[in-house]
């Protein structure tokens, strides 16, 4: 691990802040009140990290860009709780907009930038990086560090908190009237791309990661019967890594276009989070919200064109 990704306890306290990791005037807190908290952890999406342990169990992937135009996943779980999730790595200043959409959730991460720690301190989540919890992490002797630090979630989080934990805004039923035809859908970061192809037997989609097809360490295939392509905003942040590349940061509050995959057939939506406290609404053009099918989502957050 480098020295740019301090791996530990965060410690200390900071001021508030909004969710976009900047300072403000503290504010009675607004985040949902559900009282089920999901956990979030992040995965590592290097090639040297792959296959992933624990991925075909998350209820959301989120795919995002970070240094380098490579790409970095984080997993939220609440219907399940795999033995174990990994590689895990470091949080980004995105990850707190983000997650603030959920309830107090709990975030696994090996570490993050020394600047950033205070900001995650002060986020209404709960921060969990290793040497907080006895037990909770542990290396693999399968990959080479630091592609081999894992997660037992349940010495986190004892049960699963259930459906009531996904706060997002996401809708499930029936597919909306139109969309058209198409089987498989490619997205590009810089230097990452995911390809999603329909499976009619299986009813979902498989996924490959810079062409390899993203399985368990077993051979499952990670299957999401949703991908959501959303267009969103991505700035340089105040952040850079050792090696001086800037961490982009993603906005997800806001509004924009987004392509919703399911059953076969892409529809041409719009998105909508206009506070971070807010889960993300997606509409067809003339309004009506858009029903995602049951199953595993994926939303890759790719930079507006």
């Amino acid at each position: 691990m480098t020295a740019a990704l301090a791996a530990g306890c965060t410690a200390g306290t900071g001021p508030a802040e909004d969710g976009r990791g900047r300072p403000q005037t503290p504010v009675p807190d607004q985040s949902p009140t559900t009282g089920a908290s999901p956990l979030a952890v992040k995965i590592d999406n290097a090639p040297a990290a792959r296959p992933q342990t624990g991925l075909d169990a998350a209820d959301v992937v989120y795919a995002e860009q970070v240094e380098g135009g490579l790409s970095r996943l984080m997993a939220v779980y609440a219907t399940m709780l795999p033995q174990v999730v990994g590689p895990v790595r470091s949080a980004r200043e995105s990850d707190l907009e983000l997650l603030r959409q959920y309830f107090d959730p709990t975030l696994a991460f090996s570490g993050a930038q020394r600047k950033l720690l205070p900001l995650i301190d002060s986020a209404p989540l709960q921060a969990e990086p290793p040497g907080k919890v006895s037990g909770a992490y542990f290396r693999g002797t399968d990959k080479a560090a630091p592609h081999n630090l894992y997660l037992r979630p349940a010495r986190l989080v004892p049960s699963p908190p259930g459906t009531a934990a996904l706060t997002n805004g996401f809708r499930y039923g029936a597919a909306p009237a139109g969309g058209k035809a198409e089987t498989t859908r490619t997205v590009r970061f810089p230097a990452a791309r995911f390809t999603f192809t329909w499976s009619p037997g299986k009813h979902s989609y498989s996924v490959a990661m810079d062409g390899t097809p993203t399985v368990s360490p077993g051979g499952k295939a990670v299957a999401p019967a949703t991908v959501v392509v959303q267009h969103v905003k991505v700035r340089e942040s105040d952040f850079h890594d050792f090696l001086g590349n800037n961490t982009p940061y993603t906005e997800t509050v806001g509004s924009g276009k987004a392509e919703v995959l399911r059953d076969g057939r892409v529809y041409d939506v719009d998105w909508k989070r206009e506070q971070a406290t807010d889960g993300t609404d997606f509409t067809t053009p003339d309004g009506k919200p858009v029903n995602f099918a049951k199953g595993q989502v994926w939303v890759v957050l790719v930079k507006s064109g």
